[in-house]
């Protein structure tokens, strides 16, 4: 395994003026969620009423400190998937336009950073490919900007070969029309095709 890909492009100081024309990529990365909020219900609800029984049965054996341990478990666990929903709020929006590539990047705490690349110059390169730490990126003049971090590793090279298919098509001046595609069950994007 390689050094890792160190993320060097900086962000704007606010929101970049909207792209004129048209679009020849648009995507919007999320994390995926195997655990919908229903199924999060369901599952604390059965793991309270199984450990309150089992904390009961050992309390009446005499083990009394043992209910206790059942709750803190309880408790870990929902923390646990409340970190998990709360990291499942990140995303990035990836625009490439004619003239340049736009990225929002919104992260769990709410904050959101917008980053502006030229497209002529910007490749999208995957570091390690074929290896679970493969890294997509953007480069452009030296500097790189990290973007799919949650996505799986073939997902994130499907999205490279996506966005530069994307830039070819860009700097080459085609016309965009409308086309779309999916990877995976975290991840959607339009892909603006010939």
């Amino acid at each position: 395994m390689g050094k890792p890909v160190v993320e060097t492009w900086p962000a704007e100081a606010g929101l970049p003026d909207p792209p004129g024309g048209p679009l020849y990529f648009d995507a919007v990365l999320s994390p995926n969620r195997s655990l919908p909020s229903a199924g999060f219900t369901v599952l604390m609800a059965t793991l309270i009423g199984v450990s309150f029984l089992c904390g009961i049965l050992f309390f009446l054996i005499g083990a009394w400190p043992v209910p206790f341990f059942f709750g803190v478990d309880v408790l870990l666990v929902w923390l646990a998937f409340r970190i998990s929903y709360r990291d499942g709020r990140q995303r990035e929006i990836i625009r490439v336009a004619r003239d340049r590539i736009l990225v929002h990047r919104r992260h769990p705490s709410g904050a959101v950073r917008h980053y502006q690349m030229p497209t002529g110059w910007t490749r999208a390169a995957v570091a390690h490919p074929g290896e679970h730490s493969a890294q997509f990126s953007l480069i452009a003049h030296g500097r790189a900007l990290v973007l799919g971090e949650f996505l799986s590793p073939p997902e994130r090279e499907t999205l490279a070969e996506a966005v530069e298919s994307a830039l070819s098509r860009a700097r080459r001046g085609r016309p965009a029309q409308e086309a779309g595609g999916e990877v995976g069950r975290g991840a959607s994007w339009s892909a603006h095709d010939d």
